[in-house]
């Protein structure tokens, strides 16, 4: 059967739409290049925020039109979307077949090809799936950079957070099953390889085995030295000497860190059930550049949480003018029934949230290319990703993750893609740079 899949959402859900294709084609199935082509299409959807299940919605909805216009007989919808809003998804969207949740992704082959009923779904706790391991089938769609989802769920309780629900607890891998996928993809000419995992720098605390996140990255880093090795979404309690030694031991982990902290105001992340304050924030900043100064700093932050005040949003201004982040993404609170932030007092209005991560982002961007005018006349790594039609290279340096920050544009008509190219700085935006090669 020729199948096609459209994944929303995180590079975490990437790895899930993989692995999902990795095993339909053992099970014989092709896929299709086209929608229009396909008989069966699947969607794997986000349902983080309000905006990521409108998305998903609109996806489902467009797709459905292929089983009058095109091949599709079989429409499945995976991932949160079922997962958060149960079987009241099914009865809204009877476009759909199939719906499995985040618990169910071993039952795809088994979706497409069995007779089931129409509105069939499948919910069962995400914490019974098997996590996967190094050698399961996996078609890749992110050359040259691969994914390894290290972990499942998360052990936190933040108070705007409903990945507990949706993904289960936290559940590692061990670190042999990770370090044998990074030398796997090593050796199938990626360069470079992505850590990832909702709460990515708790690795290891399930597994009672004394191994700590720094482990992980030493050990992985080991299995693919000549990979760029990155990590996301760590917590900033988490970034401890153990671990920027680590990275500072090793030529081939990027000197990058991402550290969402959500806000800087006490009395705001208290309500968000975060366990830290400015003062701790400032000094895990001062920690990683004192180890590493040439280290890039990204992190995220959430506005509008209910009861946040002018004042608290003023501090989180202060905040990241003071610490100047190279990168730096805002969201505006999302809010639903489900979500423990629900049940806060002072709501802000939509009017007020949106005012307030327009002002944030507008002052991002003048320190994003102040920052990015430093790097005039220096010489970066960077790894070649592809060409815009008609247009120049372009690609990474080790400052800069995939999806989430700028590029670096390459005047050359000489460059392959998937390699590593040495490059001059000539000119800078708020949010990428140019080069030649040297």
């Amino acid at each position: 059967m020729h199948i096609y899949l459209s994944s929303l959402g995180c590079v975490r859900n990437q790895v899930d739409s993989e692995i999902m294709l990795g095993r339909l084609t053992e099970a014989g199935h092709t896929l299709a290049e086209s929608p229009l082509e396909a008989e069966t299409i699947i969607i794997n959807t986000c349902a983080f925020i309000e905006s990521a299940a409108d998305e998903a919605i609109e996806e489902i909805l467009t797709m459905a039109a292929c089983k009058k216009h095109g091949a599709c007989r079989k429409l499945i919808v995976t991932g949160c979307l079922p997962q958060r809003y149960g079987r009241e998804t099914a009865e809204s969207l009877p476009e759909v077949d199939v719906f499995l949740g985040t618990g169910a992704y071993d039952r795809i082959a088994e979706a497409v090809e069995a007779p089931w009923p129409a509105g069939t779904c499948l919910l069962p706790p995400p914490s019974q799936a098997a996590l996967y391991s190094w050698n399961t089938a996996r078609i890749y769609d992110t050359w040259p950079t691969a994914y390894i989802k290290i972990m499942e769920g998360c052990g936190r309780h933040c108070t705007y957070c409903a990945i507990p629900r949706l993904r289960g607890p936290l559940r590692s891998r061990c670190e042999e099953d990770i370090a044998r996928e990074a030398g796997l993809m090593a050796d199938q000419g990626f360069a470079e390889i992505v850590l990832v995992g909702q709460d990515t720098t708790s690795w290891g605390s399930d597994l009672k085995t004394g191994k700590s996140f720094a482990d992980l990255l030493a050990r992985t880093a080991a299995a693919a030295p000549d990979t760029w090795i990155r990590f996301l979404y760590g917590h900033p309690e988490k970034i401890d000497p153990g671990l920027l030694e680590a990275v500072s031991a090793h030529a081939n982990v990027c000197q990058y860190f991402d550290i969402p902290v959500q806000h800087v105001s006490s009395r705001v992340l208290k309500r968000m059930g975060r366990g830290y304050n400015r003062e701790r924030l400032l000094k895990c900043v001062d920690r990683i550049r004192a180890a590493l100064p040439e280290a890039a700093l990204r992190t995220t932050v959430l506005v509008g949480f209910p009861g946040e005040t002018d004042a608290d949003f003023e501090e989180l201004l202060d905040f990241v003018e003071e610490v100047e982040f190279d990168h730096l993404g805002a969201f505006i609170y999302s809010d639903a029934e489900d979500l423990p932030a629900h049940c806060l007092d002072g709501h802000i209005s939509a009017q007020t949230a949106q005012d307030r991560h327009d002002l944030l982002m507008q002052r991002q961007a003048d320190i994003s290319l102040a920052r990015n005018r430093e790097k005039i006349g220096s010489r970066i790594k960077v790894l070649v990703e592809g060409r815009d039609e008609n247009g120049p290279f372009y690609g990474r340096g080790r400052h800069q993750a995939p999806e989430v920050d700028g590029v670096t544009f390459i005047e050359t008509d000489n460059a392959q893609t998937g390699t590593y190219a040495q490059v001059r700085i000539t000119g800078a935006n708020e949010y990428d740079l140019t080069g030649v090669p040297e």
